[in-house]
């Protein structure tokens, strides 16, 4: 059974899923699963495969049910970690285990720098965190080089010179720059501007996430054990780096799952993953505490 809940702070109304009981009928912490700019929704499938677990999911602030109220249009991880953390404090339940992914795990690693007790043990997934790389300020100059083709031709060419961004094999070099924009039906999606300028994933909404610089000190100090993860198919793409990148700041390697960035990810969304031993990899991961 899910039950749905709205936190209401003075900057966002916060809406957020429950599956099981609270406090969890097994005594394990909550598990608390989020994303970004994934919505509550990606992780459905997931969260299926945990029916003995409480499982919590949210919308972000500003994205999906949860309606921002601060005048604000930007994706900073470290006012999303303060959304987190008053979630965690609504559910009463004490610190939770968390499974975060991609952006969502940015944000999580902002969460357990500023409220180390929040958390028991945090799974974070590809978090895609391009400051942490050799080649951060050629990654930046393609990042910006999305958002400018989004900007004038919309959508559809935005996501293929994301999507043609995302899946280019290590460091960015003079041959990807040298690269035309791709065309959208490279990729099965019409050519037209449908007008939206507004996506976070393609806009410069979302660049403080990317932009984010983890404090290991902090992080080595929290009593939260954390583990970044990445995906076995995902290897040397931008994503996949920004993992391996993450552990090393943290002095850990990057522990593998199955599949790719959304590995944990049912057909819903196009981009099906392994998700049942995604799953199973995370349980393991989590029970091995």
């Amino acid at each position: 059974m899910t039950n749905t809940h709205t936190l209401e702070t003075a900057e966002v109304d916060i809406v957020y899923d429950v599956r099981g009981p609270l406090p969890p009928a097994d005594g394990r912490p909550p598990l608390f699963m989020i994303g970004q700019p994934m919505e509550a929704g990606g992780f459905a499938t997931l969260a299926s495969y945990f029916p003995d677990r409480t499982v919590v999911t949210y919308d972000p602030r500003g994205l999906g049910r949860s309606r921002r109220k601060d005048g604000r249009d930007d994706h900073d991880p470290t006012v999303q970690a303060t959304d987190v953390h008053a979630v965690i404090k609504a559910l009463g339940a004490g610190p939770v285990e968390m499974f975060a992914s991609s952006g969502g795990a940015v944000t999580a690693l902002a969460l357990v720098a500023a409220f180390p007790h929040d958390v028991t043990t945090l799974v974070a997934h590809e978090p895609p965190l391009t400051s942490l790389l050799p080649d951060a300020d050629a990654a930046d100059r393609a990042r910006d080089g999305v958002r400018d083709v989004y900007q004038a031709k919309g959508w559809n060419a935005g996501m293929a010179a994301f999507l043609a961004m995302t899946s280019w094999q290590g460091e960015f070099t003079a041959d990807y720059f040298a690269q035309p924009a791709p065309d959208p039906g490279q990729f099965g999606m019409p050519s037209e501007d449908d007008g939206s300028r507004d996506d976070p994933l393609l806009s410069d909404r979302s660049w403080a996430v990317s932009s984010y610089r983890p404090d290991p000190d902090a992080l080595a100090a929290a009593p939260t054990r954390v583990v970044i993860a990445v995906g076995e198919e995902t290897g040397d793409v931008l994503t996949g780096r920004t993992a391996v990148a993450t552990a090393e700041l943290l002095g850990q390697r990057a522990v593998v799952f199955p599949s790719h960035h959304g590995g944990f990810l049912g057909g819903e969304f196009g981009y099906a993953g392994q998700p049942e031993a995604f799953a199973a990899k995370l349980r393991e991961v989590l029970d091995n505490a």
